[in-house]
């Protein structure tokens, strides 16, 4: 389950270009364009300017560079031709790069145009719970206090965090052990080691947590018809606490 040093190198190859490919779409207006030609436009970059694979192609069948999740989707949202962006929007983008052999795996919720300030703070409270999930991560430290530094910003917040889909391990696999829960007790849980590497991803509702899956298969939204936010890193456990592998440039991490 742990990774060699040069292997945590090279994912964080992988993870640096996943992070311009955010750099990207930070650049986009998005308002007007369709979730598809967001989707055709990371494909390309992906592909023909950084040399590398979107990871999600193929996957479990899954046709696309990325899930575009929008509003109260969830997750595993899927680009359309007719999902046309507008202002006022939330949208998340989960995009995951594999190069020389090595996946990264990141998302980002985006503001499209001038967005209601109730929808603003689901976003920044989502970013925030992330992050926090993020300091709990140190040797010695247990999944179950990630989960619980999540859960408790999200519920102090007022929110409910989704219970159905978590973070994982990732690798040479977009999927590995284990199964990283947004929520959790603190000191119980995995034990966690130098060289561990998973995803902490956290999707946070404005209502309550219950969700449904589509007819499409794969989209999921909240049963209540609120809002949702996602946020997602790759990070690597080191000596002496943690490291961002897809930190994005105009990121720091948090003290």
């Amino acid at each position: 389950m742990t990774k060699r040093p040069e292997e945590i190198a090279l994912m964080a190859e992988s993870g640096k270009l996943l992070a311009d490919v955010f750099g990207y779409l930070d650049k986009l207006s998005l308002i007007g364009m369709s979730t598809m030609q967001v989707n055709d436009l990371v494909d390309g970059l992906i592909v023909d300017e950084l040399k590398a694979r979107p990871a999600s192609k193929g996957q479990y069948g899954y046709a696309y560079a990325l899930n575009s999740s929008r509003n109260s989707v969830v997750c595993h949202g899927v680009p359309s031709p007719a999902e046309i962006l507008q202002s006022g929007d939330i949208v998340n983008f989960d995009i995951t790069l594999e190069k020389n052999g090595y996946i990264a795996d990141s998302s980002k919720t985006y503001l499209v145009g001038e967005v209601l300030p109730l929808a603003k703070r689901l976003v920044q409270v989502t970013y925030e719970a992330m992050w926090k999930g993020i300091k709990a991560v140190r040797p010695g430290a247990r999944l179950g206090d990630v989960g619980h530094a999540i859960e408790r910003h999200a519920r102090k917040n007022g929110y409910t965090v989704v219970r159905e889909y978590c973070g994982h391990g990732i690798g040479r696999e977009m999927h590995e052990p284990p199964q990283v829960l947004h929520w959790g007790k603190p000191k119980t849980g995995l034990l966690l080691e130098e060289g561990m590497v998973f995803t902490i991803e956290p999707m946070i509702n404005q209502g309550r947590r219950a969700v449904e899956t589509e007819d499409d298969g794969w989209t999921v939204v909240t049963r209540d018809g609120q809002l949702s936010a996602q946020f997602e890193h790759t990070v690597a456990v080191t000596r002496n606490g943690v490291r961002v592998l897809t930190l994005r440039p105009d990121e720091k991490m948090p003290h």
